[in-house]
């Protein structure tokens, strides 16, 4: 078992990089995409494809949906979140902050924490600092969050500041009860704290450098990708990352499309997640390095090119768009599978291939010919 969650930094393209995250569940690539399995699935996908077909090498899950159910009893008694669902890579679980919090009608923050309703039965629970490091101890992630108050993206000022000021009396709180705690199956868990402040610049320095004061293992950024103009995300992106230090592995929360992933990469950043992949797969749009494809359209009705010709994995080769058409407009469950696993490869290529040019260190020319080929409708 390590004692500490290390990142080793490897090479830098502008300020791009190029890492190893080392957990004793396995090293880490960055940058990387991190598959969601919210409540402990990623949807619609094997644990097998995800190794294999996809090459996932951390799965992301979530805190307020695996307290819920299947509860922490139960995977106490399984011994944890690897044992469960039967991963053997690493895990990171978000705090539940960005789930409760978005139950606008149905939680009330105090600085105690935050009450709410389950939105399975209506149920009445509480989420504090202390309960929810207790609740990750017993799911068992190698990369923990801390409990923030994620506030509206919208919110002024004053709204904002407030939030932040909590979110880092909630950090204080966290960091006390996780070392009050122990690991519970012999592995090293990490605790991330998470910068807020909104679209703000100078609540986002401020939390920048209160967590980085903090001595974390890593750092996450959130309250991002929550309705604020591209170009506001990237400047905050810009400023927190100026601040967070440079030997630890910063990690984007939700984010985001695969044009935001290069350019969150580009300014830093070494970790992403988002539902995006899978959620736009069972809708039927497919991410491609030329552009995006919905496949419901008439145009792929008689389309039998492969999915993806120059795919490793066998399925695209012999699905054809016209097949998958087929499957889509027909509400087959084969055909959400075949998307989901499609854009999920596709997301890991893409940051494959980012840290393949940051080695080369030609990222920034690179990114930029991807960028203006992503955003093209097929």
């Amino acid at each position: 078992m390590i004692n500490r969650l290390t990142f080793d930094l490897k090479a830098t393209s502008g300020d791009a990089r190029a890492g190893i995250i080392h957990t004793d569940h396995g090293d880490i690539e960055t940058p990387i995409f991190m598959p969601v399995g919210t409540a402990g699935t990623v949807k619609a996908v094997h644990q097998f494809e995800l190794r294999k077909d996809i090459g996932a090498q951390i799965i992301l899950g979530n805190t307020y949906h695996l307290y819920l159910r299947p509860g922490c009893d139960l995977l106490r008694q399984a011994g944890g979140l690897h044992q469960f669902n039967g991963w053997d890579r690493p895990l990171l679980t978000d705090s539940g902050g960005f789930q409760v919090f978005s139950l606008a009608e149905n939680r009330k923050i105090k600085e105690e924490g935050c009450t709410f309703r389950s939105h399975i039965d209506g149920s009445k629970h509480l989420f504090t600092p202390e309960n929810v490091m207790e609740i990750q101890r017993i799911i068992g992630a190698d990369i923990i969050m801390a409990f923030d108050e994620c506030a509206p993206g919208d919110s002024d000022h004053r709204y904002a500041q407030r939030s932040m000021e909590l979110t880092h009396r909630w950090l204080d709180r966290c960091i006390k009860r996780f070392g009050e705690t122990e690991p519970l199956y012999g592995h090293h868990q990490a605790l991330f704290p998470i910068v807020q402040g909104c679209q703000y610049e100078d609540l986002r320095k401020i939390s920048a450098e209160y967590i980085a004061s903090k001595d974390p293992e890593g750092c996450a950024i959130g309250g991002l990708a929550v309705g604020e103009p591209t170009d506001v995300m990237y400047r905050m992106i810009e400023v927190v990352n100026s601040i967070l230090p440079k030997d630890r592995p910063r990690y984007l929360m939700g984010v985001g499309t695969p044009q935001n992933i290069l350019e969150a990469i580009e300014r830093g950043v070494d970790m992403f997640d988002c539902v995006m992949p899978t959620r736009n797969g069972r809708n039927g749009l497919l991410f491609t390095a030329e552009g995006t494809i919905n496949i419901k359209n008439k145009k792929w009705e008689s389309c039998f090119e492969p999915i993806n010709p120059m795919s490793a994995a066998e399925a695209d080769r012999v699905y054809t768009l016209a097949y998958l058409h087929h499957l889509i407009r027909a509400e087959e469950i084969l055909g959400l599978q075949i998307c989901s696993i499609h854009n999920l490869r596709f997301y890991l290529w893409l940051v494959g291939e980012a840290r393949r040019h940051i080695l080369a260190g030609d990222f920034p020319a690179w990114k930029n010919g991807m960028i203006q080929k992503l955003g093209r409708r097929l």
